[in-house]
């Protein structure tokens, strides 16, 4: 049990010396709902490599994180329609999860379904996504 807990620490803060580097790429704001003003933590996109890869990482506020890391407690509505521009963010980290999100609102919200109808994801991003969910 101790070995476990050494190793997420040690994860834990590799993972905090990329905070800078992040805040500096994200200017500060989620990377998803782009609110300033937040606290923002490191989220690492699924499925997580065994090293941390700041590549890999998004900046997210409490409540993108929370919806992004469980499929389960997500809440759909109206409020994610900012994924529509996000599907096209030049991160790729950042399309990932916006796919993701609107895959799982296709089902409730018309605009989603046509957002993802519209989208055309490179062959690697569309591996990226896929291998997360």
């Amino acid at each position: 049990m101790a070995k476990g807990k050494e190793e997420h620490e040690a994860r834990v803060a590799a993972l905090n010396t990329f905070g800078k580097d992040l805040a500096r790429r994200a200017k500060s704001k989620c990377e998803l709902c782009e609110r300033g003003g937040e606290k923002l933590a490191i989220f690492e996109v699924p499925p997580v490599p065994r090293d941390p890869d700041p590549d890999r990482c998004l900046l997210l506020c409490g409540d993108c994180a929370d919806q992004a890391a469980d499929s389960r407690r997500f809440r759909s509505g109206e409020q994610w329609r900012f994924l529509v521009g996000q599907a096209w963010n030049e991160n790729p980290m950042v399309q990932v999860m916006a796919v993701r999100l609107l895959r799982r609102l296709q089902k409730s919200q018309d605009w989603a379904r046509e957002a993802l109808e519209e989208l055309f994801l490179d062959e690697e991003i569309e591996n990226l996504i896929n291998q997360g969910e």
